[in-house]
């Protein structure tokens, strides 16, 4: 389990995700405009089973630019989350904010994932470099993930006394 760094009363940003923010707060802007372009180059590539499968992947449309992204919600005690993002090379801004997320929340618990706060995207000091439609974008990719980690850990815990029953 990573460790969380506490950012407000009731939310935790995990330690992966606030070395990130850290790292883009310690720049100047210019700085983090190419930090956020090599996060956009370690987007790691879709699986082929989803690949092959677009139709498992669900449109973020409020980014500018198409991003398809799908969460995997593990079945053990901890609900440890994968998260896999579609976005095209030519959309870097987009990519880049996919790899940011990919890289702090890629593997958590789904309860660490859930407790992110909502501003993380503007934690990361670029809301003067990038506009606020693209900032919406990250804001939104964040919020699906949390929804989609929700509905499949409620799923999870329905079917678990019934999974039980037979036993």
């Amino acid at each position: 389990m990573s460790t969380t760094v506490p950012s407000s009363a009731d939310s935790a940003v995990p330690a992966a995700l606030q070395e990130i923010i850290d790292d883009f707060q310690a720049m100047t802007e210019p700085e983090r405009l190419e930090l956020l372009l090599e996060f956009s180059r370690s987007l790691p590539a879709l699986p082929a089973r989803l690949a092959d499968h677009p139709e498992m992947l669900e449109q973020v449309v409020e980014c500018q630019s198409p991003l398809f992204l799908t969460v995997e919600v593990g079945d053990g005690p901890e609900h440890a989350v994968e998260l896999f993002f579609s976005a095209p090379p030519e959309a870097p801004t987009t990519r880049g904010f996919a790899g940011v997320l990919h890289e702090g929340l890629n593997g958590l618990s789904a309860a660490e994932i859930l407790a992110v706060p909502a501003d993380v995207p503007d934690r990361l000091g670029l809301t003067r470099a990038i506009t606020p439609l693209r900032m919406r974008g990250m804001s939104a990719m964040l919020g699906r993930i949390k929804r989609k980690v929700a509905e499949q850990v409620d799923v999870a815990s329905a079917d678990a006394p019934a999974a039980g029953l037979g036993r």
